[in-house]
Formats: C-alpha cells, sequence, structure tokens
C-alpha cells in the first residue's frame, strides 16, 4: 500500500467483500476476507478469502478450479468493505451458477446454472 492508503476496518479481523466481474459488471458472490486473505490475494493476484464456517483462509476454485483473477481491490469510503473487480473461471456459486446472486427474493430463478455441482465437489 502506498502512504496515502485508505486505513481498513476489519470489523472483528474480518471486511465484507464483493466479487465482481470486472468486464461485465456482474456481482458474482459476497465473502469475507481477513488481513491474510487480502495479503494472498495481493501476493498471487488470486482471490482468498476467510470462511466463517471453516474458520480458515481458502482460495476462490482450489477445489473446483473455479479460480477468480483479480484485477483490482478496492475499498469503500469507510474503510469497511472490499470490492474485488475479477476475471471468474467458471461459475462463482458453489451450488453450479454463474453468480451467488442467480435468484430473486420471490425464489425465481433469474441466473444460469454453468456446472453440476456434484461433478466438481465430492
Amino acid at each position: 500500500m502506498t502512504e496515502d492508503a485508505p486505513d481498513l476496518a476489519f470489523e472483528g479481523g474480518l471486511l465484507p467483500a464483493v466479487a465482481q466481474d470486472a468486464d461485465s459488471g456482474e456481482v458474482l458472490m459476497l465473502a469475507y476476507v481477513s488481513r491474510e486473505a487480502l495479503a494472498r490475494t495481493r501476493e498471487t493476484g488470486l482471490a482468498h478469502y476467510y470462511s466463517r464456517s471453516r474458520d480458515e483462509l481458502w482460495q476462490k476454485g482450489q477445489t473446483s478450479g473455479h479460480v477468480q483473477h483479480v484485477a483490482e481491490v478496492r475499498v469503500d469510503c469507510d474503510g469497511d468493505a472490499l470490492l474485488y473487480l475479477v476475471s471468474q473461471e467458471g461459475g462463482a456459486c458453489h451450488t453450479g451458477y454463474e453468480s451467488c446472486f442467480h435468484r430473486t427474493v420471490d425464489g425465481e430463478i433469474v441466473g444460469e446454472r454453468v456446472f453440476d455441482p456434484d461433478d466438481v465437489y465430492e
């Protein structure tokens, strides 16, 4: 980070991070990032997050192969949320959809399923 880089407000050690397709602008997913996850993302160029349910650092696509190449990381005005601008390989959602935001609040499927999770995850 440069000297004028914004302070990041890691609430409880984590920040929410929105992954957005760098070309289309589609919102792909929301996850949480620890300081270590952000550092690994910046070092490798691949999206890393922190799993609250598993209590561990993880690289997006490590199991599925559906990695996110991070073109840029942005921070919001308050320093309490991040935006990952990414190039997504395969689907972003573990349920097989291109985006985790593939259904409306009424349950209507509006997204495209791009892989079968039974073929990817054991």
